[in-house]
């Protein structure tokens, strides 16, 4: 399939808008009105520089509130659609969309409205041109695809088609199974959009919602494969609605969406067992193989301080770097403090960070292939300084993703690093639980993209938690089998802890990292005669626990006074315990799950809220 986006989908001026779409590899683009009205350059002119950049107008649009109208509307009706027929002569562009009325003397009779397509398509094939009608999930009057479809078939004209917009039928709920019916001839145009699932009405979830396939929650997978069982297989075209993407680098915007029509051609092409020729199957990643910190000298040895109470270990120093190597269990935790490298330009721009992950993968040779194929751009160690050849990608926010083949890795630690001192025999921690990332509401988007499209992580439902000042929305990607999981916090407020958080880091930044024992009593004794701050809790907080749990009183006082929190799901019990922020930025999250598979989201606004006083002890420093 070729794919398109429509002008409205990114920021900028409408040539700006152009040139973006062309270097992101689109074929096609929807000239929306407003982006041609707004143009310096004549419709002449826009569609020559089209030409230029090699992409095809494949529509113009949208043209609105043209059918079921009483006369002299129905004519005045027909006389705009003239004109606009000579626009799009002029700017070369064969298809207008026409979205379905909300004129308030519209009338909803099927019979007229098939007459005015008719008539409609008989003017615009007298000029070689094509008409695509959709049905608005506003509109009084046709807000049903298959209602559509009913005034398209009736009408039974060459020039006139449908439009198919995702948006529009998920929004209400539309059964999908006439899709597969509707001959792919009479499919003119395929608007894809994905977008959270609100409850809202569909104007103001349409107007400021929608993302691209992989970002929201819509089932688009189901919608492709019928698509594709009716013999459709012409153009993908992205129309979105995104407060954020109006305001975003059009250029990053573009390359997403491109990869996002990529990503849902082939997933729908996976999901209906067909031959899979664009993406390789690779796999889900396994875990995290290790993390990496950009820090400098004096925020090393805080750092360092936490680790040891936590049970960690300085296993090795780099040979040839100024590189550490903490351990514990199988977690591995990398200290960077080497001049000139990429850590320390990280940590000029972001200050103690973590500026790298290693993915755990099987087949990383098949991860590469299939980010090639998605656009993201491959890195490579640098040759001169580093001999561990593992190939990476930016992560939203800025810190590399390398990707890690954990049978390999172990020689490669003995090969980097000279070992200081052995494991220890007792182990607190066992594994990277979970890690959570501050970001803001582009990064968000793009890390859901590329969790989903990369590493075929699955996202949890969306949970609104309440922070003092605002809401943060918080998503999880996991794996299969749970052993990777990447959680995404995002809010509109630069007053919660997450929007101060990014302040500090002048730019997304990790909030915890959590690690899984199966003693948390012994780390948070061990916490405490380290002297390392824990995260505070109320008495208030353990009262409501007593409610709520059949928790003994003993129990439920060892935990109060180690400041250990707790919940329970229908799978098991859970314990977890907080360092409190380091540099008002980050912390520690230890865990013990006992069967259960959340990740205490009953405890989020206490943290939240702990956290946020935390922060404004260090701004009154």
């Amino acid at each position: 399939m070729n794919y398109s986006i429509a002008t409205i989908s990114i920021s900028g001026t409408l040539e700006q808008k152009m040139v973006a779409i062309s270097e992101a590899g689109f074929q096609g683009i929807e000239i929306f009105e407003n982006d041609l009205i707004t143009s310096k350059k004549s419709p002449t002119e826009i569609g020559r520089l089209a030409q230029s950049l090699g992409l095809k107008i494949c529509a113009y649009q949208p043209f609105r509130d043209f059918e079921g109208l009483p006369n002299p509307l129905r004519q005045n009706a027909f006389d705009r659609a003239e004109k606009k027929f000579d626009l799009m002569q002029e700017l070369d562009a064969e298809l207008l969309m026409i979205c379905s009325s909300v004129h308030p003397q519209a009338k909803a009779g099927i019979s007229q409205i098939s007459e005015d397509l008719h008539e409609l398509a008989v003017r615009a094939d007298k000029r070689n041109l094509k008409i695509a009608y959709e049905a608005l999930s506003w509109s009084p009057i046709v807000w049903d695809y298959r209602d559509a479809w009913e005034a398209v078939r009736r009408a039974d004209h060459q020039a006139l088609g449908i439009c198919l917009d995702t948006f529009h039928i998920f929004s209400r709920q539309c059964d999908l199974g006439q899709i597969a019916n509707i001959p792919p001839e009479k499919i003119f145009l395929v608007q894809i959009a994905d977008a959270p699932k609100l409850a809202m009405d569909p104007m103001s979830w349409s107007r400021h919602h929608r993302c691209f396939p992989g970002q929201g929650q819509l089932p688009l997978n189901s919608f492709m494969t019928l698509l594709k069982a009716s013999g459709y297989n012409d153009l993908l075209s992205l129309e979105i609605f995104n407060d954020q993407f109006r305001s975003s680098d059009p250029f990053k915007t573009a390359n997403d969406g491109y990869r996002s029509l990529t990503y849902l051609n082939q997933a729908s092409e996976h999901s209906n067992n067909l031959k899979l020729d664009g993406l390789p199957e690779i796999g889900q990643p396994t875990g995290i193989e290790f993390i990496e910190f950009a820090v400098s000298d004096i925020e090393h040895v805080q750092l360092s301080n936490v680790l040891t109470g936590l049970g960690f270990t300085l296993n090795g120093l780099h040979k040839a770097k100024n590189v550490e190597r903490w351990t514990q269990g199988q977690i591995n935790l990398v200290f960077n403090r080497e001049d000139g490298s990429f850590a320390h330009r990280y940590h000029d721009e972001h200050g103690l960070s973590v500026c790298a992950y290693g993915i755990a993968i099987k087949r990383p040779a098949g991860l590469v292939e299939r980010a090639n194929k998605l656009g993201y751009k491959i890195a490579y160690g640098d040759p001169e300084k580093d001999t561990h050849g593992l190939a990476s990608i930016e992560g939203p926010g800025g810190p590399q993703l390398y990707f890690v083949n954990p049978d390999e890795q172990s020689p490669h630690w003995d090969r980097e690093f000279v070992e200081q001192c052995p494991r220890p025999s007792k182990n607190y921690l066992t594994r990277v639980d979970h890690v959570a990332t501050s970001m803001n509401f582009d990064e968000a988007l793009q890390a859901a993209l590329l969790y989903k499209s990369l590493f075929e992580l699955v996202p949890t439902e969306a949970v609104n938690v309440t922070d003092p000042s605002g809401l943060v929305r918080s998503l999880v990607f996991e794996n299969r089998s749970r052993s990777l999981a990447l959680t995404i916090n995002s809010t509109g407020s630069q007053e919660t802890v997450q929007g101060r958080i990014q302040r500090t880091y002048s730019g997304s930044g990790v909030n915890h990292i959590a690690f899984e024992t199966p003693s948390i009593f012994d780390v948070a004794e061990s916490l405490w005669a380290n002297s390392v701050p824990i995260m505070n809790t109320t008495d208030n907080y353990y009262e409501d626990l007593h409610s709520r749990f059949n928790i003994n009183e003993e129990y439920l006082a060892r935990m109060k006074k180690l400041h250990i929190l707790y919940d329970e799901d229908e799978y098991g019990c859970f314990h977890q315990i907080y360092t409190q922020l380091i540099q008002g930025r980050f912390c520690f999250e230890i865990v013990q799950r006992d069967g259960y598979q959340g990740y205490g989201m009953p405890n989020a606004q206490l943290r939240m809220t702990m956290q946020a006083l935390e922060l404004d002890q260090i701004d009154a420093q």
